[in-house]
């Protein structure tokens, strides 16, 4: 039957509290200094109030295991979703696994901006390719065809010929559309790779020990 969690003032070092099945209205101010804690029983009680109740650990980054059903604060819309969101440190909520899908969820509905970001970024580079390089996945669907060189540049032979497109680049070619695609041959190769940053662990995820880091999935797209 308690209803008051001032006598916690002073327990800094506690891992595991239960405190379920009691008459608890409010943990304002009692709970927060618990930095240690890892797993947190609060369900049976009669707190009201989501957020005043999941700002109280918000501190928590150590906490893994956390009970808050059978709170009237439980039947509030997305009462799930929102705790998973800001105390990402949780693994096991109302005896029930986190899912890498409800974090997810979380992100699109209460951070959509920093959702459609992580979605979108990638990174771009430019890649060294030489005359028949064979490219990746690309917007040409031309089939591979051989330019006729110009007679004063059979002389030189295949290996030099590359160098001397750009000092006698007024030499006509036979055909124009080789010119065309010599040119486009030449070009710098541009790679984007982009990766699956819901895989990414944030900061609060690096600090606890037992967190596996996922290896990430990184696609990259070639094109000239």
């Amino acid at each position: 039957q308690m209803q008051d969690l001032t006598f916690l003032n002073k327990n800094y070092y506690l891992t595991e509290l239960y405190l379920n099945n009691n008459e608890l209205t409010d943990i304002s101010g009692a709970l927060k200094h618990l930095c240690s804690l890892q797993i947190l029983f609060l369900h049976n009680n009669e707190l009201k109030k989501l957020g005043k109740t999941v700002k109280e650990l918000k501190g928590m980054i150590s906490l893994q295991t956390l009970n808050l059903f059978q709170n009237p604060l439980a039947y509030d819309p997305n009462y799930r979703l929102y705790v998973i969101y800001f105390l990402p440190s949780v693994q096991l909520l109302d005896r029930k696994l986190v899912t890498q899908r409800e974090r997810e969820s979380a992100l699109h509905l209460y951070n959509p901006k920093r959702a459609w970001v992580m979605q979108s970024v990638a990174f771009g580079k430019r890649a060294d390719t030489s005359w028949g390089t064979a490219v990746g996945p690309s917007r040409c669907t031309q089939p591979a065809r051989r330019p006729i060189m110009p007679s004063v540049l059979k002389w030189f032979g295949n290996v030099q010929v590359m160098d001397l497109l750009c000092s006698f680049c007024r030499v006509p070619f036979e055909d124009p559309e080789d010119a065309i695609l010599v040119r486009a041959t030449t070009r710098s190769l541009m790679e984007f790779s982009s990766v699956d940053w819901n895989k990414v662990a944030t900061c609060q995820e690096r600090l606890l020990k037992n967190k596996a880091e996922e290896p990430l999935e990184k696609l990259t797209v070639q094109f000239r």
